[in-house]
């Protein structure tokens, strides 16, 4: 399971992303599930590291899903258009 931190803006974005996506790469799961249940400050540089993350799991052949997802970041990402590329997961 990846897990986000707490403070996810702009300026964590970047190393954030690419601490995730090695973990995601070392993970044997076929199943990735991002927890983003310790979010309390973030902006939609968020979206932005969860859907990098999405993607390096497609590119591995894994399918991706976010736990725990805040309310509003949830709003955030249907006011992009993007909602329906974060599944709940199960």
């Amino acid at each position: 399971m990846l897990v986000l931190p707490a403070r996810l803006t702009h300026e964590q974005a970047g190393p954030c992303a690419r601490m995730l996506t090695q973990a995601l790469r070392s993970q044997a799961e076929s199943a990735v599930v991002a927890d983003a249940g310790a979010l309390t400050h973030f902006d939609s540089s968020a979206l932005a590291v969860l859907l990098e993350c999405r993607r390096e799991a497609l590119v591995l052949g894994r399918t991706f899903s976010v736990s725990r997802l805040p309310a509003r970041l949830r709003e955030l990402a249907t006011l992009y258009g993007v909602a329906a590329l974060l599944p709940a997961a199960p």
